[in-house]
């Protein structure tokens, strides 16, 4: 029998939630964020696939999930410790708005969450003291693998793929937090840097490209054209040989590694990849 594991955009959904599955007297257990990592998560429920089955879902549970994917326990423990805060806090809290299986890896998740606070400023100070990160200041977005995870910093957004489980993820976004608020406490000391560095996962976007330079998608080059997807910028489905010409053996692979990195086909790229194909 399989266990799902659901979290949730606020604690006031998880108290729904947790309140809907008594009155039915549906058995759960609960995953806690508390106290180390309670300014970046949510408690989150667990329950086995066939307890879920009896929830009505569809919006009409009574809650807000921001989703549910195959539970996994966790592999690091939450610290025992309340989170530091800070004097000047730039990145505020984050809601886990999307949590969903990993394209790219169906044995890791992805979550996608919104900040209560704006990095903007932030960025050039971090890609200063960040060296294997990717600074794109047109987007703006700041990229960095936390080892084989891919990490996208929007403003006020973050998009983590290949997280173990909830927990881990949690501890990315914490160390985020902490990052971004020591650097800008140090911002006096540190110069800021505009420099864009080539390095995934723009560059894992560019690698499933056709790299032919073909301009069909309106830049001048793929590297050009992989920077905007990664920044949110432009729609994959706009590369044509890809999703609609003769190099259509790199759709998989290339839909994959934007899927890790929260970049979504939207329904104008898709028209125009049916349109090329009419």
């Amino acid at each position: 029998m399989s266990r799902l594991i659901a979290t949730f955009p606020e604690r006031g959904e998880f108290e729904k939630a947790r309140a809907r599955l008594d009155a039915l007297s549906l058995a759960c257990e609960v995953v806690s964020p508390d106290p180390g990592f309670s300014l970046v998560g949510v408690p989150s429920v667990v329950m086995d696939s066939t307890v879920r089955m009896r929830l009505p879902g569809l919006g009409s549970d009574g809650f807000t999930a921001s989703g549910w994917v195959d539970y996994r326990p966790a592999r690091i423990p939450v610290p025992a410790e309340t989170p530091p805060e800070f004097e000047q806090d730039v990145f505020g809290r984050a809601a886990v708005m999307v949590l969903a299986p990993c394209v790219a890896d169906p044995t890791k998740i992805r979550i996608i969450a919104h900040l209560s606070g704006d990095l903007t400023e932030v960025f050039p100070y971090l890609n200063a003291v960040m060296r294997e990160a990717s600074y794109n200041p047109h987007g703006p977005t700041f990229t960095f693998m936390d080892r084989y995870r891919m990490v996208s910093v929007y403003p006020r957004r973050i998009a983590v793929a290949k997280a173990d489980e909830i927990v881990d993820a949690w501890r990315v976004l914490e160390a985020i937090r902490c990052r971004a608020n020591e650097t800008w406490a140090r911002r006096g000391e540190i110069e800021q840097s505009y420099e864009m560095r080539e390095r995934p996962p723009a560059l894992e976007i560019l690698k499933r490209l056709p790299r032919t330079n073909c301009r069909a998608c309106g830049e001048a080059t793929c590297t050009a054209f992989a920077v905007k997807v990664w920044s949110g910028a432009a729609d994959v489905t706009l590369c044509r040989p890809v999703f609609a010409g003769d190099r259509q053996d790199l759709k998989e692979a290339l839909s994959e590694v934007c899927a890790g990195l929260g970049v979504a086909e939207t329904t104008l790229g898709k028209m125009v990849s049916t349109t090329e194909r009419s």
